[in-house]
């Protein structure tokens, strides 16, 4: 092993946990800090596809994720009085096929986390405030710790990515707003769904609650169009006030949900969007995952993304034996036209999410009923998912 072996990975999500293994498996010395105090639980489902797959393969993990799917068996469509107008398989429904999985990304953080935990150090509740990049190293000043210094230093930590901030400028230069919002939370399971879907569609707007395979409460998660961008990150009543006003006229069980998301230990509201950057290297500071190629919710990419991000950087610095010049240049070319198809799917994606006009609604809702009586009904269901598959697949996995 040659030199840059000490690696500061800012983010323990999964891009940055997957990071850790794969250097610590090629040798290197990762730290991981991290701005909670404690691992994010629970959060949302979220799906693996394509060669993402092969990373969790390769991981050794494979076996149980396939334990934790959700199970999501049926995905409903209702009016505002809940009579339901269209349904259909849950897999369709999420874009999945063959071997793809869905998963809650608590589930499969805390599995990746525990191949880690013993030979990765850990800094919880702490978070990076400044990079000097040298010559032979970073220089790290952290908010509680004491400065330290790395040889490299990557940036795990998601769309609003405080080391992109401090290493390339402040974010509005990279992040592009795709017009929506979302939020998603906890709600007490008051409608019985087992392992299935409901989906509320309105113009502009859309509200859904599902319940997955273990799980006594359901998730309730909204969409609508808004082109503000700005809002406080950090005011929580403020963000709840924001999706408030924008179902304030909605039916079905909207206000009972708005309800529970007053005592929601886990509310989390963001604009949907997207990072685009010219490169995603400066000096000895890299970038992975949602902090340097964010493909937004609406895509469906974002996991796969930061699995074979990760896998993809990791291996690449040990082939080019720490040679950091070498492997950011190598990790960029390999992951560009994956990471540039995938991000393609989120606009294209989000408009069937959230539907401009009851017109749009109504049409949708009739393909869905005559979806299971048409001819070549299979061919039809294969195209929904052809897209995704293409861009999931978009890469070939080398082996390090």
């Amino acid at each position: 092993m040659g030199g840059n072996r000490t690696v500061l990975i800012s983010g323990a999500g999964i891009a940055g946990t997957t990071l850790a293994y794969w250097l610590r498996r090629h040798g290197f010395i990762p730290t991981v800090v991290e701005r909670a105090a404690l691992l994010r639980d629970g959060g949302y489902k979220v799906d693996v596809r394509g060669v993402a797959l092969d990373v969790i393969d390769r991981m050794g993990l494979l076996a149980d994720m396939q334990k934790a799917r959700t199970e999501i068996r049926r995905a409903s469509f209702v009016d505002a009085a809940g009579s339901v107008r269209a349904s259909m398989d849950g897999d369709l429904f999420g874009g999945r096929a063959g071997e793809d999985i869905e998963v809650m990304r608590g589930d499969l953080s805390r599995m990746i986390y525990g191949r880690t935990q013993g030979d990765v150090e850990y800094i919880l509740g702490d978070t990076v405030t400044g990079l000097t990049d040298g010559p032979d190293g970073v220089r790290v000043s952290f908010r509680h710790a004491a400065p330290r210094a790395f040889d490299l230093v990557v940036g795990a930590d998601g769309l609003h990515s405080v080391t992109r901030n401090l290493a390339f400028g402040d974010e509005s230069r990279f992040i592009r707003h795709l017009g929506h919002h979302v939020s998603i939370f906890s709600v007490p399971n008051h409608l019985g769904l087992d392992r299935e879907e409901v989906t509320y569609p309105l113009p502009g707007r859309t509200a859904l609650v599902y319940s997955t395979r273990q799980d006594t409460a359901a998730k309730a998660m909204f969409l609508f169009a808004d082109p503000r961008q700005a809002y406080d990150r950090r005011d929580v009543r403020a963000q709840q006030a924001l999706l408030a006003e924008a179902f304030h006229d909605a039916g079905w069980e909207v206000p009972r949900l708005l309800d529970a998301m007053r005592d929601a230990p886990d509310f989390y509201f963001d604009s949907i969007s997207q990072v685009h950057l010219n490169r995603w290297s400066n000096g000895r500071v890299t970038l992975v995952g949602d902090a340097a190629y964010c493909a937004s919710p609406a895509s469906g990419q974002g996991t796969s993304l930061a699995l074979v991000g990760a896998y993809v950087l990791a291996g690449e610095l040990a082939a080019a034996d720490g040679d950091h010049r070498a492997a950011f240049g190598r990790y960029e070319e390999r992951m560009r036209g994956f990471v540039e198809q995938n991000q393609r799917l989120g606009p294209s994606n989000l408009k069937g999410m959230v539907m401009r006009s009851q017109g749009l609604i109504r049409f949708q809702l009739l393909m869905l009923r005559l979806l299971p009586h048409l001819p070549g009904r299979d061919r039809i269901a294969g195209r929904i998912t052809e897209n995704i598959h293409r861009a999931a697949t978009a890469i070939t996995l080398p082996t390090y």
